[in-house]
């Protein structure tokens, strides 16, 4: 048998996590993390979540930190630095080993961390939307010129990807902008 458990959080609700996040990861109160430090850091999280047992709507949640730390190493998207920034800044949270529910909490633990990636992805929206589209038009590209055999010398892999990658940047951009 399972149960069903909904949590509704007002405006004001957000607000205190976010509040939250911004002071501890308010420029020059924390270590300087690596983006191989917050690669690490996102796996050992779903890693220990999934050897806990954590319920699947954690583990689904906490998934959602791998395209997030694919669009700061994925070597084709190439971010620009001041969004790898923004990335870093909020992946950051997740290598923090203070939490506000310990992990070791049974069901529980994991809750405020998958609290925190549903806010924290919201906050970098456009810049998701956009490495999403980038990742979708990348395969269905290469999928398109393989069986088009299209592997013409003057139009290499780089051009069609760095057009594309060009357009999101600025769409992403565009978007983050009040």
């Amino acid at each position: 048998m399972s149960f069903r458990f909904v949590i509704e959080l007002r405006d004001e609700d957000l607000d205190y996590f976010r509040r939250v996040f911004d002071e501890r990861r308010r420029p020059g109160t924390g270590v300087q993390i690596s983006v191989e430090q917050v690669a690490e850091s996102a796996e050992r999280l779903i890693a220990e979540a999934r050897g806990r047992n954590a319920p699947p709507f954690i583990l689904e949640k906490l998934e959602q930190l791998r395209p997030l730390v694919a669009m700061i190493t994925d070597a084709e998207w190439q971010l620009p630095e001041p969004e790898v920034a923004r990335v870093l800044n909020t992946l950051a949270w997740f290598a923090d080993p203070a939490d506000l529910i310990p992990d070791d909490l049974p069901v529980l633990g994991y809750l405020d961390d998958a609290l925190m990636v549903d806010i924290l992805v919201g906050n970098l929206e456009p810049e998701f939307e956009a490495f999403q589209d980038f990742c979708r038009f990348r395969e269905a590209e290469s999928q398109r010129r393989l069986d088009a055999g299209e592997d013409r010398p003057d139009v290499s892999r780089t051009d069609w990807l760095d057009a594309r990658r060009r357009e999101l940047h600025s769409r992403m951009r565009l978007r983050r902008q009040p």
